[in-house]
């Protein structure tokens, strides 16, 4: 049996990460486990919302030391093309999750445990969690953070409500050399879906696409889909056309779900997307993971340090603050995808918003947070 910790983060991507470098400096004994050797790629749109850096620098994290590009400008297209602009009231910067988590994990190896395996079954019993992961290894603690994102072996050992629902969504993500401006990051509509494009730390372009199972299936692959139904749309007709792809593959995944999940599941406080999966079109996703971090960690201080309380009162406090932070984003987002898989819809709203631009600093500002300091 191996030792006891305070608490074991189950899931090294940016949410548990984040919580682990928080933790520490709290003087908290952390565990994480990830399924995952660094560095590594993830299927992910890699804009992060400028919202979350102050809190990255707080954690000894500098995403722009380490060449993240500055992003202040925003760009979409309805399925035929017609673009739509604007500024990004806050801003963001673009990189990989490739040098982003290796970055984050450098940090937290020199102070906490870092385990490469995957966990396959969380116990409680007398108010002390056992986490077994794939080499039957076992693990003690107090608390267990779940940060194993989207959908997980340990989300069906929970038997959490969405897993057994049927999705209709994948995603899937490759780095291109292309010309494109390093300040801007653009959303394209396409039927079924949407793809995101925007730089990264090496100049590489991101293309990472949301589309529904019943557009895919239809097409022989991916190769084929990006050819005659993605490209539909000329803009995004021209990329793959001229984009030299810099991986061997694209990457990908299926089975995403937007449905809604519980910010605490069998006293395991959720992470990021294990609490709930914002819609890619809204760019955020990836500050949303790190603030959850945060939200959990100050509470964790405040209830369960300082205070002393019981594990109840931290469940209860963080799906209210967890609520506050991100059910409205949430909801504003849902709503948003549905407008613009829906024809007449998005033309309409294609009409509206092109004779009042303004709408759309107003539309990212619902989708995304004031500055988490």
């Amino acid at each position: 049996m191996n030792k006891k910790y305070d608490i074991i983060i189950i899931g090294g991507g940016l949410a548990g990460l984040s919580a682990a470098l928080h933790l520490q400096k709290l003087g908290v004994d952390v565990l994480v486990i990830e399924k995952q050797a660094y560095p590594k790629h993830k299927v992910c749109g890699e804009y992060v919302s400028n919202e979350i850096l102050p809190y990255l620098n707080f954690l000894n994290i500098d995403p722009m030391a380490e060449g993240a590009v500055a992003i202040d400008q925003f760009e979409m297209s309805t399925k035929t093309g017609e673009l739509i602009k604007s500024s990004l009231p806050l801003g963001g910067f673009g990189i990989s999750r490739y040098a982003l988590d290796k970055m984050m994990y450098d940090e937290v190896i020199k102070n906490s445990e870092v385990i490469i395996d995957s966990a396959t079954s969380i116990s409680l019993k007398n108010e002390i969690f056992t986490v077994t992961t794939q080499r039957n290894e076992k693990f003690k603690s107090r608390f267990v953070v779940g940060a194993f994102g989207k959908r997980s072996l340990i989300d069906k050992q929970m038997n959490r409500k969405f897993i057994s629902e049927r999705t209709h969504w994948m995603a899937v993500k490759a780095h291109y050399n292309y010309d494109f401006p390093a300040n801007k990051v653009a959303l394209h509509n396409f039927e079924g879906g949407y793809c995101g494009l925007s730089k990264t730390e090496s100049g590489s372009v991101n293309a990472c696409y949301l589309a529904t199972l019943q557009s895919f299936q239809k097409s022989g692959g991916i190769s084929d889909f990006q050819k005659n139904v993605m490209s539909r749309n000329p803009i995004l007709k021209e990329f793959f056309s001229e984009a030299e792809m810099l991986f061997d593959k694209p990457l990908s995944i299926s089975q995403i779900s937007f449905s809604k999940k519980t910010a605490v599941e069998n006293h395991v406080i959720m992470l990021g997307d294990s609490a709930g999966l914002i819609h890619p079109l809204c760019g955020n996703g990836m500050a949303m993971a790190i603030h959850s971090a945060k939200l959990f960690s100050e509470l964790f201080k405040k209830i369960i340090i300082d205070e002393e309380s019981e594990r109840a009162v931290l469940e209860k406090a963080y799906q209210k603050a967890w609520k506050k932070a991100f059910a409205e984003r949430m909801r504003t987002g849902s709503m948003l995808q549905r407008v613009l898989l829906n024809n007449t819809a998005s033309d309409y709203a294609y009409r509206i918003i092109n004779r009042f631009p303004s709408i759309i600093p107003r539309i990212i500002r619902k989708t995304h947070g004031e500055l988490v300091a």
